[in-house]
């Protein structure tokens, strides 16, 4: 039986960007949380990726694993296709004192197994968080133009000119098992849809764009974003449905 006067272990969090194996369900890296060195979730939700970098660029309160006073219910992984489906594994995050705590666990999966109840120190877990949202060193060269382009794109407000909202920028790697002779080149693909005046969606377009090996990917960005921004994107962009 625990004493009274016992304290909870203080784990130590490392964040680790993670290129999915199965990039077409995640063109990003995910931000893999190790706890003490270990892949702890791994052991409960195999297949789950962890939430992608890109839901690491807004507000620090915003962020996945961001820990308040005000208790969070977070899906930590999720499968390739939805939760609904294959099933989650979700961790309610909170603040407490000079701890960030990991609690309330629960896996919507075949192994229904869960991790057990974490504790951090607040100033170290704080610390991680804000060095891995800030970390570019994992990015490849496609990955960096993928970036930049967006948020070129996102700051013109081309897309809106024309009546159309920007949906996604991410980068297109080498498909894997696929032989070279038929393995199109890494790029950038660009999806965007155009609103009614009601501001129903009315077709969808998405541009297929390509990395050139050897330039620097500033100079490519905007290579790609000139090219869009040259003409209505309505014309230039490939129509997927709609």
């Amino acid at each position: 039986m625990t004493g009274a006067t016992d304290q909870p272990t203080i784990s130590t969090l490392t964040l680790r960007h993670r290129i999915p194996d199965d990039w077409a369900a995640g063109p990003w890296a995910e931000v893999r949380p190790l706890i003490d060195g270990a892949d702890v979730l791994k052991e409960v939700h195999p297949a789950g990726l962890a939430p992608s970098c890109r839901e690491w660029t807004g507000p620090a309160e915003s962020w996945p694993l961001a820990a308040a006073a005000e208790p969070r219910r977070v899906m930590i992984t999720a499968p390739t296709c939805t939760p609904g489906c294959c099933g989650a594994l979700y961790v309610t995050v909170r603040r407490e004192g000079e701890r960030a705590v990991w609690d309330g666990w629960e896996n919507t999966g075949d192994i229904t197994t869960v991790p057990m109840d974490f504790h951090f120190d607040a100033g170290q877990y704080d610390a991680e968080l804000r060095r891995a949202a800030a970390d570019r060193g994992w990015e490849e060269p496609v990955d960096t133009v993928a970036r930049l382009l967006a948020e070129i794109l996102t700051g013109s407000g081309w897309f809106e000119r024309w009546g159309c909202v920007l949906t996604d920028v991410s980068p297109r790697r080498e498909e894997l098992g696929v032989p070279e002779e038929l393995m199109d080149p890494e790029g950038v693909d660009v999806d965007f849809h155009q609103v009614s005046g009601t501001g129903e969606r009315q077709a969808f377009y998405r541009y297929e764009l390509y990395v050139l090996p050897g330039l620097p990917a500033e100079e490519q960005a905007r290579r790609l974003a000139d090219h869009i921004l040259a003409d209505d994107p309505r014309r230039t962009a490939e129509v997927r449905y709609g």
